[in-house]
């Protein structure tokens, strides 16, 4: 198997991990389908297990929304590991898709998921992570969290 260094790669970033969420409803947070590797929709899990609160425009402003979509990243990161092992078996991003809870008037959605494409961009590089994307605006988003984020990775 083909490695892309992104283990390596995440421990020069200095970031953690945050535990990976168990699901709260009837669905799968991930499920592996042969190459492909599809992510359910994730909220900004903190350390601690809380989770990020707020919309965008109004509790929030548009720098702590951005790290609020990094944070779910993080968070989608952590059940890559929890549950294939290794960020180095995930060969590609292919889609993000990104849902804002923010206010009618908010604008810059693309803004805010920028914070979990640049983090999978400097994890798994230019080439491979980034994919192709959305990044909508919602009127709320479950728990009142400002961002959740699902993905499709192709493994190697």
């Amino acid at each position: 198997m083909e490695s892309n260094h992104a283990e390596e790669k995440f421990a020069t970033l200095g970031l953690a991990l945050p535990p990976a969420p168990a699901p709260l409803g009837v669905y799968k947070p991930c499920l592996v389908d042969g190459k492909y590797l599809y992510l359910s929709g994730h909220g900004p899990v903190q350390h601690d297990k809380s989770l990020i609160i707020g919309r965008i425009g109004d509790a929030l402003d548009m720098e702590a929304g951005k790290l609020a979509a990094r944070q779910v990243g993080l968070t989608m990161l952590s059940t890559i590991k929890t549950h294939i092992g290794s960020l180095d078996k995930v060969k590609r991003v292919i889609k993000v898709f990104g849902m804002v809870n923010c206010t009618p008037s908010f604008e810059r959605h693309p803004y805010i998921i920028n914070g979990c494409s640049e983090l999978f961009a400097a994890i798994w590089g230019e080439e491979n992570g980034i994919g192709v994307r959305s990044a909508v605006g919602f009127g709320s988003l479950p728990d009142n969290i400002p961002v959740e984020i699902e993905a499709l990775f192709e493994l190697y």
